[in-house]
């Protein structure tokens, strides 16, 4: 037991509905409105304090319940009576905890509230488990934000001996024994961290495609202009996995526009991931795609850091071994990791590495950080398109860990008006410079979001 022990108050969540600035493609989706969720969490520890923490992440059903046999607006709906329900589970435990002992006990309980969500709404299929974690992620987050506010600490800083009550064993084997997640994370924030810039399926390379239907509201509508205002030099290529040889031109396109650019800038880094977001039959589509790069434009395909979730999200449909890419290029498990499971089977089938999303939980992405690094398993991670909060608390976890090359962050290209309130206090974070976020402004306890100051209607 530890004084900094919490036990939960209250759970609230807040809905909004965020229109795109322009439809993403991702696959087989394209999606231009998705409901964005903040949850306050109140705790006490037990010195009997008492504090208020933060978390959000958007409900994207177009990523997490992908199916086409439901509408939109039903997948919605079940993934918000989805996290109601989960915020209810959490506020009804009672007992004093630390966040990720809190999370672990109610984890197994997440799948049963989904079945029992996806049954009342006769729904044709139930929603994934990754869905589950989605709804449960701004729980989770909001949860370790208040423990450090509550103990007037970095959330970060209480991954230590000093503040949990057991070592990585509990949670992850004996080969963890005399471990913490402080051996895993950094004691301060990096103060710079690289931003992969999305490149989606719908996107327009040169200024000379755009026409005038774009948004005229001063921002780039161009992946040249993006460079040219941004410096980013950290490119995630949208795939469409059908289509060899647009996938291929699409990708050298990418790299020659940014090596033109970057180049008149001073600036000698450019990488590039590719993503089919599941798309490929077969992992063939994929060793024929770097193939073809290499033979194409060596340039490009020595820019390729990896390859990112190519085949179906079900391990177990085909099991494909993915020893031919890993051979190529890293390939990253994404979709498919939704627990240590799914990762063990993962590996017997040759995956390279894991993506990490703070949509699958906070508690969760610590963990799988620290397996990986203890294995010498690259991670990356990975957005879901997060604004405002969810952007500050992605940028500030990729840059407490050591990712394979920076963050993903895209919502400042198709959300950037959801993170107006943010910007005023982290414009460092929201406004990309020279290809990297400055993490200054993520400071003081909790999570560093120095909610106190962002003046949005539901923290004041």
């Amino acid at each position: 037991m530890r004084d900094s022990d919490i036990r939960i108050l209250e759970i609230e969540p807040y809905y909004s509905d965020e229109k795109a600035r322009e439809p993403l493609k991702f696959g087989a989706s394209v999606m231009d409105q998705v409901t964005y969720c903040h949850v306050r969490a109140r705790v006490e520890n037990r010195r009997g304090q008492i504090a208020d923490g933060w978390g959000a992440i958007f409900l994207s059903d177009f990523w997490a319940f992908p199916t086409p046999h439901i509408a939109h607006e039903t997948r919605d709906q079940a993934m918000r009576r989805v996290t109601q329900s989960v915020c209810q589970r959490f506020a009804d435990f009672k007992s004093f905890a630390h966040p990720l002992d809190i999370f672990w006990a109610l984890e197994p309980e997440l799948g049963k509230i989904n079945t029992q969500i996806c049954a009342d709404m006769k729904l044709p299929e139930e929603m994934p488990f990754l869905g589950a974690l989605v709804c449960a992620s701004p729980i989770d987050a909001a949860i370790h934000d208040a423990f450090g506010n509550v103990n007037s600490i970095s959330s970060y800083a209480g991954y230590s001996r000093d503040f949990v009550n057991h070592d990585l064993s509990a949670y992850l084997g004996e080969k963890f024994r005399g471990i913490y997640l402080s051996d895993f994370v950094r004691p301060e924030f990096s103060p710079t961290v690289p931003i992969f810039h999305l490149v989606g399926g719908l996107d327009k390379l040169r200024a000379s495609e755009v026409n005038a239907n774009v948004p005229q509201d001063g921002r780039p509508n161009s992946l040249d202009q993006w460079i040219e205002r941004e410096g980013v030099y950290c490119l995630k290529v949208k795939l469409r996995g059908t289509d060899l040889v647009w996938d291929v031109n699409r990708t050298i396109e990418v790299y020659r526009i940014a090596h033109e650019i970057l180049s008149r800038q001073g600036q000698t880094q450019l990488y590039m991931s590719a993503d089919t977001n599941e798309q490929c039959e077969s992992p063939d589509y994929i060793v024929e795609y770097l193939q073809r790069l290499r033979e194409q434009e060596p340039r490009a395909y020595a820019a390729l850091l990896y390859v990112e979730q190519p085949t179906e999200r079900d391990l177990t449909a085909h099991r494909f071994d993915m020893r031919a890419i890993a051979k190529m290029k890293p390939v990253i498990l994404d979709e498919s990791l939704t627990g240590f499971k799914e990762l063990d089977l993962a590996l017997e089938l040759g995956w390279s590495g894991v993506a990490l999303k703070t949509c699958k939980c906070h508690s969760m992405a610590l963990l799988t950080a620290a397996r990986a690094q203890s294995a010498g398993i690259p991670y990356t991670v990975q957005d879901l398109t997060n604004p405002g909060l969810a952007l500050l608390h992605s940028v500030g976890l990729g840059a407490r860990l050591q990712p394979l090359m920076g963050v993903e962050a895209n919502s400042r290209q198709y959300y950037p008006d959801t993170s107006i309130p943010e910007a005023a206090v982290h414009p460092g974070i929201v406004r990309v410079k020279n290809g990297v976020a400055q993490t200054n402004s993520l400071r003081g306890t909790g999570l560093g979001y120095q909610v106190n100051r962002i003046e949005r209607k539901i923290f004041m």
